[in-house]
């Protein structure tokens, strides 16, 4: 009489789009059901209360329904909104069972869809990882992460992005790799919390590499840090005298081209 407490939440597997078209269906059939039983007899049998019912209860049971909350009041039928509660397979945990259309138990590996739900990282995982790695980074991982949308993403806490992580790593491949995310549309003038943007990280981390690959850039070597500092004028302070020089002949290059 009572419901086992521990019993795991049953889930039936359904095709989206054949769970959407079965509710459908559903929902047309039994309001037109109702209406023509309460019309029928209000005709056949002149009752009203039945009729009055219906008239107040079919405008509430339709608002009721998952799926015109969503066309009507929500933001769609995507199966991203998950209007009807559901779970992708993604989305299941150990307690969840699946059953199919007759009942069967669906026999799923859990364990593997949710490590791999924990193995796949964030792209904040992934600049961090990248920059813990140093010169001995792989930017594989990073350029296959990377794409037009996303490609000034700034990290949650110090404000990195992309191209400054890459500016400063001093790793294999840094310069194709800087010339590809601005390809994408990445903003080497985006700054961080220290006020730092692209060329103030090569700078700083005295890469010569990425200031190479940054030196079209000229106007950003005019950028002050919060400390006041140019990217030029940040080199030399650390004695990064490569990175200066490299900067200080752009900016000379730039003035002879005018």
């Amino acid at each position: 009489p009572f419901a086992d407490p521990n019993a795991k939440k049953k889930y039936t597997e359904v095709a989206y789009g054949a769970h959407v078209v079965s509710t459908a269906r559903s929902l047309v059939g039994s309001t037109l059901f109702g209406v023509a039983l309460t019309v029928g007899l209000h005709v056949y049998k002149g009752m009203v209360v039945g009729l009055a019912i219906q008239t107040v209860m079919g405008p509430l049971n339709l608002a009721e329904n998952a799926l015109v909350k969503a066309l009507f009041l929500g933001q769609g039928i995507a199966p991203e909104h998950k209007i009807f509660d559901e779970k992708t397979a993604d989305d299941l945990t150990p307690d969840d069972e699946v059953v199919d259309g007759s009942g069967n138990i669906v026999v799923r590996n859990a364990g593997t869809a949710v490590k791999d739900k924990e193995t796949k990282k964030s792209l904040e995982d992934i600049l961090l990882d990248t920059w813990d790695a140093g010169a001995k980074a792989d930017l594989g991982s990073l350029m296959e992460a990377l794409n037009k949308k996303n490609c000034n993403y700034q990290t949650k806490a110090d404000h990195w992005t992309p191209i400054m992580i890459l500016a400063g790593l001093g790793a294999k491949g840094t310069a194709s790799a800087i010339r590809a995310v601005l390809d994408m549309g990445a903003n080497p003038a985006v700054v961080d919390v220290e006020g730092w943007n692209a060329l103030h990280w090569a700078a700083f981390h005295n890469s010569a590499e990425g200031a190479r690959a940054l030196t079209s850039e000229t106007q950003l070597l005019k950028v002050q840090d919060k400390e006041g500092n140019t990217p030029v004028e940040t080199a030399r302070k650390e004695g990064n005298d490569e990175v200066a020089n490299i900067f200080e002949a752009a900016l000379g290059e730039n003035k002879k081209s005018k």
